[in-house]
């Protein structure tokens, strides 16, 4: 990306945060996890009903058995967390706005993660098993599985991305 000057933190964030699916052996602090769900619960949503849940699978055998349900699994097994995020299906009222919104979170999530030197990837290939992995967690059928976010620490920084230019992404202007 080219700066033309500085940026507000924010976008800097935004503009500098990759997917990280490799990771160091190092932990992370559950404090700074309980961090991250708080940037995450700050996450707009309609009529304020934060339709977002969230486990943490820090248990090697159960990070084991969620691996298994993706192709993604070596990602799984490296990280040092994971928070598989839900949409609770008894407080929606819109079920697309509400998804929209646990995206947000899952945003914010990853933008504050890159923001505390931690890497991370949201998962979404997983949700072909998402009823396995709800029961695997011994979760409600209430609860919707919209991802699991990788959690760690990077083994490297080399990751690369670009974005299509704004005028392929524009479909109307007047």
């Amino acid at each position: 990306m080219e700066s033309t000057g500085s940026f507000p933190d924010v976008l800097t964030a935004i503009y500098e945060r990759r997917s990280v699916r490799h990771f160091s052996d190092a932990p992370v602090d559950r404090s700074t996890v309980m961090e991250l769900l708080r940037a995450a619960s700050w996450a707009p949503s309609g009529l304020n009903n934060q339709p977002w849940r969230f486990a943490i699978v820090w248990d090697s055998a159960l990070k084991e058995s969620l691996a298994a349900l993706t192709r993604y699994s070596a990602t799984l097994k490296a990280a040092a967390v994971l928070v598989p995020v839900f949409l609770d299906k008894e407080g929606s009222y819109d079920y697309v706005k509400d998804c929209q919104a646990v995206g947000a979170a899952i945003q914010n999530f990853l933008l504050a993660a890159h923001g505390f030197g931690l890497g991370a990837v949201w998962i979404g290939e997983i949700l072909k098993n998402k009823d396995a992995v709800r029961d695997r967690l011994g979760l409600p059928d209430r609860l919707e599985l919209m991802a699991v976010i990788a959690l760690g620490y990077p083994a490297h920084r080399r990751q690369k991305s670009h974005r299509r230019p704004l005028e392929e992404l524009i479909v109307f202007e007047r």
